[in-house]
């Protein structure tokens, strides 16, 4: 008996999950509706729509149009119910993103602060994080917490940066970065962040590859091993490696013996690839660098060069994992009017296809890791409906 108890109970808590997670990705919805596209009954919709309502993450607003009989009730989902700030660090920023029930970016700034393995770095990223959060106005008891993206290996337990390049850091208790703020954090690679604000709302969860085109380079792996309602398997489909190190693109070899890496190593894709190839040329202000490119040769010579080096590191990667590129990072959020001429390189070098229709531009030119690393609490607390 107690068994079946604890079985219901399960099944009574999945319906509600995806009716929530239901109601969340058609933002406007009818009971009945429901009811047809999920296959569950009326009386089991009518119970877990109420829980929904008594919670506060559904409300009624309004009626659809009669179809002959009584009018239907419009529920929406409550976004603002809960929300979440993503916190992404990086060798010379500290990003900031909110994200509420709605899985999209509500506020964001960006603020130049290198990191320094030092106490008042922490002390600053505690005051701007807290200043962020305070600014928003928003009711604290709603707050779930703080995503933080870095750019290194996390240990899976959550618990210590293995390494980290960009930083020059190595087995860091991931909780120097949140002593000075006191609210729950959640930390994840920069990378598979960008590629979960990528995949969280994707209309095909499909296996792609993410290639972060910053001041340095990475990139994350996800793979459609599971179904299920948007969101929910996000996280558990990024390939993360034996050691949790993969999608390290930028330090595949592009050009033996080429220029020296700041890991060490020569002719790194990082070396070639990197954003900051052409932010040096405009005082580390690449939007200024694109601005310009059309009209300066020399920029057009360095930005051609670039798209070369490109193309062979993005057909790499579709010969090793045959599935979408998306060219994402810095970079990423300038490269759709260059998006023809990047595919015609790559297509020359593909031994299958006739065309590079599989590179894709990001979706999220803003602060892809700090959103992605806040969906990690909204999901966690959406698992819990």
């Amino acid at each position: 008996m107690s068994r079946q108890r604890v079985s219901n109970l399960e099944v009574k808590k999945i319906n509600r999950n995806q009716i929530y997670r239901f109601i969340n990705q058609q933002e406007r919805v009818s009971k009945p509706e429901i009811a047809s596209k999920m296959g569950i009954s009326m009386p089991t919709v009518l119970m877990n729509v109420n829980e929904l309502l008594e919670r506060g993450l559904v409300a009624e607003v309004g009626d659809f149009e009669s179809t002959g009989g009584r009018k239907a009730k419009v529920l929406s989902p409550v976004y603002e119910a809960r929300y979440a700030i993503g916190i992404d660090i990086t060798q010379n920023h500290i990003g900031m993103a909110l994200t509420d029930l709605s899985g999209k970016v509500l506020n964001h700034t960006r603020l130049y602060k290198p990191y320094t393995n030092e106490d008042q770095y922490y002390r600053d990223l505690g005051d701007l994080s807290l200043k962020f959060l305070h600014e928003i106005n928003r009711p604290l008891e709603q707050f779930l917490g703080f995503g933080v993206s870095i750019p290194g290996i996390i240990t899976p337990n959550n618990a210590t940066i293995a390494f980290s390049h960009a930083l020059r850091i190595t087995n860091i208790p991931c909780k120097m970065f949140s002593q000075y703020i006191d609210y729950p954090c959640i930390y994840t690679n920069d990378a598979n962040s960008a590629m979960v604000a990528e995949m969280y709302h994707h209309p095909e969860k499909t296996t792609a590859v993410y290639l972060s085109l910053s001041n340095s380079v990475g990139g994350s792996i996800y793979t459609e091993k599971t179904t299920g309602f948007e969101g929910q398997q996000v996280f558990d489909n990024l390939f993360l490696g034996d050691n949790y190190r993969s999608g390290e693109f930028g330090h595949m070899t592009l050009y033996p013996g080429g220029q020296p890496c700041y890991c060490g190593k020569l002719g790194c894709v990082d070396t070639y690839c990197s954003a900051k190839i052409m932010a040096q040329q405009t005082d580390g202000k690449l939007e200024k660098f694109f601005e310009s490119v059309s009209s300066n040769a020399d920029f057009a010579k360095l930005w051609d060069e670039y798209l070369d080096y490109l193309a062979i590191v993005v057909n790499s990667l579709r010969m090793a994992f045959d599935c979408q590129i998306i060219i994402g990072g810095y970079v990423g959020s300038f490269i759709e009017p260059y998006l023809k001429s990047l595919q015609d390189r790559a297509a020359i070098l593909n031994t299958f296809d006739p065309n590079a229709s599989y590179i894709k531009p990001c979706r999220f030119k803003i602060e892809a890791s700090a959103l992605g690393a806040a969906l990690r609490n909204i999901e966690n607390f959406i698992s819990t409906i």
